[in-house]
């Protein structure tokens, strides 16, 4: 009997599966700088709360989350409209049922997407710091990784009706989010601002005039740490994504490679810069917030901008990340101890918007979400169509969603921790024991602010 031949595992599998392992450093980086940026009483929980979000994140995602972001070319539901047809939800076995773990691209796509919904459900977690049971995180967690990710994700990267715009209805090339600036970023953003406003500003934080106070964050080497981390993870996310869901050559790594970081440094300096000048030193969470913005905008074109567009990208986000932390606490009393709506909503829709004005395709271009072949040298003005129509669709429609959803969990599953506990810490309310025993982690803000 003559063996059949399994699949080869050529240079392009292991140079994929190199790029995923890279991205757990972004999941590591995003937990330390959510951790510095809390109250040191805290601390531990919220190191182990972002393993029980990740660990709740998977496990959802490997039961229904990819059967219904699904990969391209999959079985799915679809609704016919002036003619056309639009691929709205994937149809695929439950519980990874029936792929083949042999490097072909949907196994290489579920193995990513392991890592990026856990990246995306920490996102909340910046938000919620101090007064987020862990019971409730873990919970929140579950809805995002079985319906609002998988959802928008299947729109994007599966075939879904949003990567068909470009076929469809003439615009673009459809959307175009390589690294998940829109699907990881925007969405984990948007959930946070839900979280934020369900939890309310932290004790403390607004004066009785209404004014909000600065708790900082009690280690700022854990937060400088983490960015160092990020870049390492968004290196690989980028790089991974860019491949896979819009069919960029393994040859573009390196233009990813460069623009990744060049992103992140001029948000960096920009960051710093602006807060020099505001408050005569820089400010050094509003400054790593800024690098981990500029790395959020860069994924959604990284691998189709020039390396000085690449820098205007970051700059820009990293201004809007400075500026937009104050309007949020100030215009709409959201208390976001990790800036998590500002870094990964805000830019990571400034991101989306990047690719109409900065990206350059080659021709021809694959289309590989739409799955269909394109010819186009430069982005034509659908486009800009398509990117906002992304845009609309996750302030239209997902953060309603992810509002109401996580508001009918707080119906039945309170979701803040009761003001002792908050006092207390939670590490010593819901873990039992502080992460820095040997130190003083309690203030009298309860006693002086409301």
């Amino acid at each position: 009997m003559t063996p059949v031949p399994g699949p080869v595992f050529t240079p392009e599998v292991a140079v994929s599966v190199i790029l995923i392992l890279l991205v757990p450093f972004a999941v590591a980086g995003i937990s330390l700088i959510n951790t510095g940026l809390g109250r040191s009483r805290s601390a531990a929980h919220t190191m182990l709360a972002s393993m029980c979000i990740f660990a709740v994140a998977a496990g959802v995602y490997l039961i229904c989350g990819f059967a219904w972001q699904g990969y391209i070319g999959a079985p799915a539901r679809v609704i016919v409209a002036a003619g056309r047809e639009w691929n709205w939800l994937a149809r695929a076995p439950f519980f990874l049922h029936g792929l083949e773990f042999d490097g072909a691209p949907s196994s290489l796509a579920a193995c990513l997407q392991i890592f990026s919904v856990g990246l995306a459900a920490l996102i909340p977690l910046g938000a919620g710091l101090d007064r987020w049971k862990l019971s409730a995180a873990c919970a929140s967690t579950a809805l995002l990784a079985g319906c609002t990710y998988p959802l928008f994700a299947h729109w994007v990267w599966g075939g879904g009706w949003l990567a068909q715009l470009g076929v469809n209805a003439a615009m673009g090339h459809g959307v175009v989010d390589a690294g998940g600036s829109g699907v990881i970023q925007a969405v984990g953003g948007l959930t946070a601002l839900s979280i934020a406003w369900i939890l309310g500003p932290r004790r403390g934080k607004y004066s009785l005039e209404g004014m909000p106070t600065a708790l900082p964050g009690h280690d700022a080497i854990l937060i400088l740490f983490g960015c160092f981390l990020t870049l390492l993870g968004w290196l690989g996310l980028n790089s991974a994504g860019a491949i896979l869901f819009t069919g960029a050559s393994p040859a573009r790594i390196l233009l990813i490679s460069i623009n990744t970081p060049l992103a992140a440094g001029a948000a960096l300096l920009v960051a710093v810069s602006i807060t020099r000048f505001r408050f005569g030193r820089p400010d050094v969470s509003i400054s790593a917030n800024g690098w981990v913005g500029g790395l959020v905008a860069s994924s959604a074109s990284c691998a189709f901008v020039t390396p000085f567009a690449a820098i205007v990208i970051g700059a820009i986000a990293g201004a809007l990340v400075t500026y937009s932390v104050e309007w949020f606490e100030l215009h709409f009393g959201v208390d976001d101890p990790g800036g998590a709506v500002s870094v990964h909503a805000v830019a990571g829709i400034w991101g989306l918007l990047a690719v109409a004005v900065f990206a350059h395709f080659p021709a021809p271009v694959v289309n590989v979400a739409a799955g269909a072949l394109r010819a186009a040298s430069t982005l034509d003005a659908g486009q800009w169509l398509a990117q906002l129509v992304a845009i609309a669709t996750l302030i239209g429609f997902v953060l309603p969603l992810t509002y109401g959803l996580n508001l009918a969990l707080d119906r039945f599953w309170p979701q803040r921790v009761v003001a002792e506990g908050e006092r207390q810490g939670l590490d010593l309310y819901e873990l039992g024991a502080g992460a820095y025993p040997e130190f003083v982690t309690h203030s009298e803000e309860f006693t002086q602010l409301r």
